[in-house]
């Protein structure tokens, strides 16, 4: 059986050869850990294009994307030439200027996604009514 889910993946046609989806992608994605502000998984449309972008884009990666930042143009994806490794592409920039950082895995990717949740709050919403919350003993 293939748990795959569909609408958050591409079709296996759209894959590089030989790639397939890491088990602590579909856990995460399963549990529904799909929206960590400012990163969100990319699905559908959405994903088939940015997968299409980037080809078109960057002929001389192979990247498969699977996630992007909401306040920049920046995407996280699997590079299949440094052995799956995520890398963050600047999608948009000029060939040769797109990368941005590297993670070893899926998880030490989102180990950062969590601390950029944790920044991206800091930074973009007020406290709650304009209180601070006091810690309870």
């Amino acid at each position: 059986m293939d748990r795959r889910p569909v609408s958050l993946s591409l079709e296996p046609a759209e894959l590089p050869s030989g790639f397939t989806y890491p088990r602590e992608f579909l856990r995460v994605v399963e549990l529904g850990i799909v929206d960590l502000e400012p990163w969100r998984i990319l699905s559908g449309e959405r994903l088939a294009r940015r997968a299409t972008g980037l080809r078109d884009r960057y002929r001389e990666r192979v990247l498969v994307p699977f996630a992007e930042r909401i306040d920049n143009d920046d995407i996280a994806c699997w590079d299949i030439e440094r052995d799956g490794q995520v890398v963050i592409v600047h999608d948009f920039a000029s060939p040769g200027w797109e990368h941005v950082a590297e993670f070893a895995d899926f998880y030490d990717w989102l180990r950062q996604a969590v601390e950029d949740l944790i920044e991206y709050d800091d930074e973009y919403r007020p406290p709650a009514h304009g209180r601070s919350v006091e810690k309870f003993r």
